[in-house]
């Protein structure tokens, strides 16, 4: 089970990777001013539309690279990765952080920061060869 303290420390460990409030107050992390993680509780909306299956914990949203990676994490674990209608068409996935693990956190912190990383930044830490520990 991961923490917003979990999130915190894999975003630190990211190239020019910075917290600033989100434009309602909330954490968003971002690599030179382009946010790739953010918290995103439920809204009325979102709400209505999960109904049943809304949950109730802690929920990180991420970029991912594109909208073919978004199918296949939303395919891949229902339980852990969901979607809104207000993400239709967008390149981000939902979390709910209480139920993913460590490994799985950092590895979708890193690929949602190469999703918004300058290409030179994301090659400069590619040839480094080096991954936050989870």
């Amino acid at each position: 089970m991961a923490t917003w303290e979990d999130v915190r420390r894999i975003a630190a460990t990211l190239p020019e990777t910075a917290e600033h409030p989100s434009y309602d107050g909330l954490p968003a992390w971002r690599v030179r001013d382009k946010a790739f993680a953010w918290e995103r509780p439920l809204r009325r909306a979102d709400l209505a539309a999960l109904g049943d299956d809304a949950p109730d914990g802690p929920i990180l949203g991420a970029r991912v690279p594109d909208l073919g990676a978004r199918e296949a994490l939303l395919a891949d674990d229902p339980e852990v990765y969901f979607t809104t209608p207000h993400f239709d068409g967008y390149p981000a996935v939902l979390v709910r952080l209480d139920r993913i693990s460590l490994p799985e956190l950092t590895e979708l912190m890193v690929e949602a920061w190469h999703a918004r990383a300058p290409k030179r930044l994301a090659a400069a830490y590619r040839a480094q060869g080096t991954r936050p520990a989870g």
